[in-house]
């Protein structure tokens, strides 16, 4: 020590005191500083009771109301063509006449003999209540006139066969034949459709077969038409299962009135089976260990690994059966970075929604 310095017993105890505090406490304010700043950010979510849709999907096949092929009944060529592509026909509407001529010229033939025989009969009726003609004649002449008037609606059938009419309002396809084309029974013209009402066929397990009814309620929707949704009923459910498939077919009608829906098209079909009371959690709250299923429950500013059984799941939902209850808050988002006992910073908190 440096002659003329020297420091009392009491000076050396304070420095001794100090240094001894300052060793004691600044870990502690270290380590406090330390957990927080390893605090992982997650996103809360408050479990509560809600409206638990059970709901069946299927595909189903969208069919026509009534669908026809249309085709020619007799071989004869295209005289006239009544109808373009695409076109909306009423029932009984003219789509097709075929040459007629020869039909025309029989009927007017048949016509004319007929005006001729029921003058004979009134001349030959007149003479008999005169006692002039026989009754074997009158007898005659009344059989001619029935023969002819039954050759004549013959001869209008077949005059009718040569016009093609639309046997119910609908929407036609495309045209496949010209004017001046000769075409023989069979050749298809037009496809005709039905479309203000759609028939939707889908199948679905036997399982649920309690659990639907003529009636109730269907939604569809097609990739045609993102985001909409068409509603329907069901009308009839078929007499037997599948025995191969374990499967029933279903019908369901549908209300078309804006044609949207096409004969042909794929729809995914959702059938309401029944509505729970329950508890649900967004899938991304479950953290899969083997065939267990685990949540993180908050408690505190940490949280603690709880195993949850899982029922049913519909699209980013899962009901929970058991293993929390209503006001348990749980990682929704960052769940896979925690464990046992981590220390959390709850960034946001959402709530169940029905």
């Amino acid at each position: 020590m440096p002659k003329g310095i020297s420091f009392s017993p009491i000076l050396i105890a304070l420095i001794l005191a100090s240094g001894l505090l300052i060793y004691l406490y600044l870990p502690v304010d270290t380590e406090q500083q330390q957990k927080k700043s390893i605090a992982t950010p997650v996103t809360a979510y408050t479990v509560s009771e809600v409206k638990f849709p059970v709901v069946v999907e299927a595909l189903g096949t969208a069919n026509a109301n009534e669908s026809v092929m249309l085709t020619a009944q007799k071989s004869d060529i295209v005289q006239s063509i009544e109808f373009d592509d695409g076109d909306l026909v009423e029932k009984g509407q003219l789509l097709i006449k075929l040459s007629d001529r020869e039909e025309r010229a029989r009927l007017n033939e048949l016509d004319i003999n007929l005006q001729e025989a029921k003058r004979q009969l009134k001349r030959i009726d007149n003479l008999a209540q005169k006692s002039v003609a026989s009754k074997q004649l009158l007898d005659e002449q009344e059989a001619n006139v029935k023969a002819l008037k039954a050759q004549l609606e013959v001869a209008k059938a077949q005059l009718e066969e040569l016009e093609l009419r639309a046997p119910f309002s609908g929407l036609l396809g495309v045209r496949q034949v010209s004017l001046g084309a000769l075409v023989m029974p069979g050749d298809l013209i037009a496809t005709l459709d039905d479309l203000h009402i759609i028939k939707m066929d889908f199948t679905i397990a036997e399982s649920h077969l309690p659990s639907v009814r003529k009636g109730q309620q269907v939604s569809a929707t097609s990739a045609a038409y993102p985001g909409e949704t068409f509603k329907g009923e069901i009308s009839s459910i078929a007499s037997r299962v599948d025995p191969v498939t374990r499967a029933i077919q279903i019908r369901a009608i549908i209300d078309n009135k804006d044609l949207k829906l096409r004969p042909g098209m794929l729809l995914q079909i959702s059938l309401e089976k029944d509505i729970l009371n329950t508890l649900t959690l967004p899938e991304g709250a479950l953290v899969p260990i083997e065939d267990k299923q685990f949540v993180f429950v908050i408690k505190g500013d940490k949280v603690e690994r709880q195993e949850v059984k899982v029922g049913l799941r519909k699209p980013g939902i899962a009901q929970i059966t058991s293993g929390l209850k209503e006001g348990d808050q749980v990682v929704i988002e960052g769940a896979l970075r925690l464990r046992e006992g981590s220390v959390v910073n709850v960034l946001s908190t959402h709530t169940s929604q029905g």
